[in-house]
């Protein structure tokens, strides 16, 4: 049976349809009974409840819903005050478009739904590690877990390498950053991989594991750089820091080993280089001052020489003038010389009269006067 004929349905109230606000008449503007009720209807309705509510006169109504409109305008209008943060900057959208930059403190934009305001912090350091993970465990504290499938890289001389590091960042510019780059901690992760892997791949081993460290992480952040600058991102990578790089767990025993035979070839070396930088210098020392003395010996005999050579010449001019004379003095003078440096004893081979002494031992005689040469 139709609910028409039983008064209305579980509504009640005779044929209204659903709303109970059937068609008490017909005419332009009213709808059938199947139909909803006209919008003004409910309207008129609500402001006469709301004139049995509130106090007053009935033009009360009127005025306190005008006052409770504006009310909620002033509200809503004071809604689009923000205030942005020391470490912060505003990004302005206005129905999800970019419109400008705001700086720290207090703000304004037009109330939500036509712009809304985002805060990104840009002074904030922030840190992707690479190889690795961290957890905190109540019990054990910080543990760390290897991810070997980012670490292990492929060195330029054809050796694995594990390498650990972690990525530091801040944002330069928040609009670049929300609406440049989807997923920007994943897109700087690829980057930092990427780049790594160019930086080590064009290495040696050796390098890398000793004193190159520096060196690649510099390499690692300009090469960041230049692709997030290119992507617009953004984003200023502030350092990059290796926090482990060894050879991988299965070889690291042996490679240990090599490298305790270097570090004994290297001792070795640097001891021979300490003794050659020791005997070198002596030896040249050596050499130096005998080559010295043997100029000096070579400048004394030739300078003589020639001394030799022009008392000669000088003893042959005066030996041209007087022959018998010259002849005489250099036999004296050779006699003299000779025979300064030998004992002298002097005999009477005749040994007449009784008061001559026939030897005399004039050496030992020269050799008490001084003692003697005070006596009278």
């Amino acid at each position: 049976m139709s609910w028409k004929n039983q008064g209305g349905g579980p509504w009640g109230g005779g044929p209204r349809g659903p709303w109970g606000s059937g068609p008490q008449q017909q005419g332009p503007g009213r709808g059938s009974g199947n139909q909803p009720p006209d919008l003004e209807d409910l309207i008129r309705r609500g402001q006469d409840k709301l004139k049995n509510v509130l106090p007053g006169s009935g033009n009360f109504g009127t005025r306190g819903g005008l006052i409770l409109f504006f009310a909620v305008i002033v509200i809503w209008l004071l809604s689009g005050f923000y205030r942005v943060n020391t470490d912060e900057q505003g990004i302005v959208l206005r129905f999800g478009k970019f419109v400008q930059t705001t700086q720290p403190g207090l703000n304004y934009h037009l109330p939500y739904p036509i712009e809304t305001v985002l805060t990104p912090r840009v002074t904030f350091e922030n840190k992707i590690d690479i190889g690795f993970r961290q957890q905190e465990d109540l019990r054990r504290g910080t543990i760390t877990r290897d991810v070997t499938e980012e670490s292990l890289i492929l060195t330029g001389d054809e050796n694995i390498v594990d390498v650990d590091f972690s990525v530091f960042w801040i944002i330069n510019n928040a609009s670049r950053y929300l609406f440049n780059l989807q997923n920007p901690e994943s897109t700087i992760k690829a980057v930092a991989e990427s780049a790594m892997r160019e930086a080590i791949g064009r290495a040696q081993i050796q390098p890398i594991l000793t004193g190159a460290r520096a060196a690649t992480e510099q390499e690692v952040l300009k090469l960041m750089q230049k692709v997030l600058d290119g992507y617009q991102a953004g984003i200023t990578v502030t350092r990059v820091q290796m926090q482990k790089v060894d050879p991988p767990s299965q070889v690291i025993d042996a490679f240990r080993d090599v490298q305790a035979a270097r570090a004994d070839a290297e001792r070795l070396q640097n001891e021979a280089q300490t003794y050659a930088n020791r005997v070198v210098p002596e030896a040249r020392g050596e050499a130096s001052r005998v080559l010295q003395a043997a100029e000096g010996y070579k400048e004394r005999t030739v300078v003589e020489a020639k001394g030799q050579a022009a008392r000669f010449l000088s003893i042959l001019a005066e030996y041209k003038l007087a022959p018998d004379v010259t002849r005489r003095r250099m036999y004296l003078e050779t006699m003299e010389r000779v025979l300064s440096g030998i004992d002298k004893v002097i005999l009477d081979p005749s040994g007449k009269g009784s008061n001559v002494v026939p030897y005399l031992p004039l050496d030992q005689l020269l050799r008490q006067q001084p003692q003697g040469g005070t006596r009278r």
